[in-house]
């Protein structure tokens, strides 16, 4: 079996509340982005191609920047998440402008991505530790016959910002699988750490160790199949809300759980979550990066290096 392993970059996104197109605001010290970061972390678990999932038009800005600093380095490819694949009888309204979800986005991607894979988001910094446990699982789990997919599970008290509420999936898990994922809108309020559900279910408490999901996710390729299969019930489902209905992944991933059609493993990880949710944040975030730089975490330059060494 090949051990060929794949990280998807999910960088459509518009980072409205940021402001901008935060997947190319330099945060680093001297001037990486956290997509950076993430490509430097997954060479050095042992990922051996990138994907970069951007909108179409962010093309030649993604290549330009991020593409031409890690190209040397590993192999990339990109795809664009457009409705080109949609069912024929679908209509989306000419004036939606945001794209159709991360389900939709990681659908977009069904022709370059033949082996195991993870995907995350672009504008969060998962922490190298994340990289090689999720790397582990890719080349020694992965079986095309059982669906065992994975996440990688971060403790909550890592992942938020003191700027604001931030969207987590919280999750319930037994016996290191996946049973639950509430996406909530978590926040710290008078020392206590508060989830309020986004489907309008009432708020609860959770404890600091408690494991919530990034959106650090990890596949073989039998997931494309199953999203595809599920679409034209997901706008059959929205077919009043066209203009802002998502497909989003973890609602697919719970419906493959729950239909017995997948397995989900958590792989904890006591990583430290850094991202810029809001503006205030991107001062914390760049002395967090300039501190793993002075420690020797990571390289003064990401990319100087003639050859990255791989972690076998």
């Amino acid at each position: 079996m090949s051990n060929d392993i794949t990280l998807v970059i999910l960088a459509a996104g518009m980072g409205s509340r940021f402001g901008g197109l935060k997947q190319i605001e330099p945060l680093g010290p001297h001037g990486e982005f956290i997509i950076d970061y993430s490509v430097y972390d997954a060479i050095k678990a042992g990922f051996n191609k990138i994907v970069f999932l951007i909108k179409e038009e962010n093309y030649q800005v993604f290549k330009e920047t991020i593409g031409k600093r890690v190209e040397p380095h590993i192999n990339v490819e990109y795809c664009f998440q457009k409705n080109d694949n949609i069912p024929s009888n679908i209509e989306i309204p000419e004036d939606r402008v945001k794209p159709l979800g991360t389900a939709h986005a990681i659908l977009c991607c069904k022709d370059k991505v033949k082996e195991p894979f993870m995907i995350i988001n672009a504008d969060d910094f998962y922490g190298r530790d994340a990289f090689i446990k999720s790397a582990n699982f890719l080349k020694n789990d992965f079986n095309e016959k059982n669906n065992n997919y994975g996440m990688v599970g971060y403790l909550v008290k890592n992942t938020i910002t003191e700027n604001g509420s931030v969207k987590r999936g919280v999750c319930v898990v037994e016996h290191n699988k996946l049973l639950k994922l509430t996406e909530s809108k978590v926040e710290r309020v008078d020392g206590k750490i508060v989830a309020r559900p986004l489907n309008g279910d009432p708020m609860f408490y959770v404890s600091e160790d408690t494991t919530v999901s990034m959106n650090m996710l990890l596949f073989n390729p039998s997931i494309f199949y199953y999203i595809e299969k599920k679409l034209p019930e997901f706008f059959l489902k929205n077919k009043d809300n066209m203009k802002d209905c998502e497909y989003l992944i973890p609602d697919v991933l719970l419906n493959a759980i729950e239909e017995g059609f997948a397995t989900t493993e958590v792989l904890r990880t006591k990583a430290t979550w850094y991202g810029v949710t809001y503006r205030e944040d991107m001062d914390s975030v760049k002395k967090a990066l300039n501190d793993m730089t002075v420690s020797g975490e990571y390289p003064c330059d990401l990319w100087s290096e003639e050859k990255i060494k791989i972690k076998h």
